[in-house]
């Protein structure tokens, strides 16, 4: 078996890149990164550190164009600002929609084009790292084990019965994710989970704050 596994430089991520590596071992992994116009590019900084640590083969996709008509927080051509509170607080007032840092149909255009180097490079199977607290409340539904479940579906399809995708941790929370890679050394110093460009995490976007509370809830207060 030969699995490639989405690489963004963040705690879900290296950690579905460490059970990958723990099951198929490194040289029958293939990370793959992707850039899609984010404001900074800590994270693909971060995925080349992370990839050199477990050496496996390092892939990169420039997806930019896709979401240069989007207006989402995230990219580096929106002028809005990135929210500071939490994704509970940031659902209270979405009206049921994804909250601002939702990138249109991200994971289905990732899975899709990597789906496509997937079979081209001879994978079996496709990591990434979905967790519950992603999808709660619609913030991202591209994160849910439904959206899981169907992406599945059309790739195994779509690809002659040759690839499938799996989110491990897509029905645990963040804390669940932690505990797991906690248990097979992840080296969570080399991540990046924040969505502001600075020399050090922010500690207030979503994300920041859902790592801190993610550790905290493992007795863990180094990698915040």
């Amino acid at each position: 078996m030969k699995a490639m596994v989405l690489a963004s430089g963040g705690v879900d991520s290296t950690t579905c890149l460490a059970v990958a590596v723990d099951k198929y071992r490194p040289e029958n992994v293939i990370a793959l990164s992707i850039y899609y116009g984010q404001k900074h590019k800590k994270e693909i900084e971060a995925t080349k550190k992370i990839t050199a640590y477990y050496k496996v083969e390092h892939l990169y996709l420039d997806l930019e164009k896709i979401f240069m008509y989007s207006d989402c927080s995230l990219l580096s051509h929106s002028n809005k600002k990135i929210p500071q509170e939490s994704y509970a607080e940031q659902i209270k007032h979405s009206d049921g929609k994804p909250v601002t840092t939702y990138v249109p149909f991200r994971n289905g255009l990732f899975l899709s084009s990597a789906a496509s180097i997937a079979l081209s490079k001879k994978c079996d199977i496709i990591y990434y790292g979905a967790h519950a607290d992603d999808s709660a409340g619609n913030a991202y539904p591209d994160c849910s084990s439904v959206f899981n479940n169907a992406m599945n579906e059309a790739i195994w399809e779509g690809s002659g019965h040759q690839l499938k995708i799996e989110a491990p941790f897509v029905n645990l929370t963040k804390a669940d994710v932690v505990k797991i890679g906690l248990s097979l050394n992840v080296p969570y110093e080399l991540t990046w989970s924040c969505y502001e460009g600075g020399d050090v995490p922010c500690g207030k976007c979503g994300t920041c704050r859902d790592r801190a509370a993610a550790f905290a809830a493992n007795g863990i207060t180094e990698y915040i």
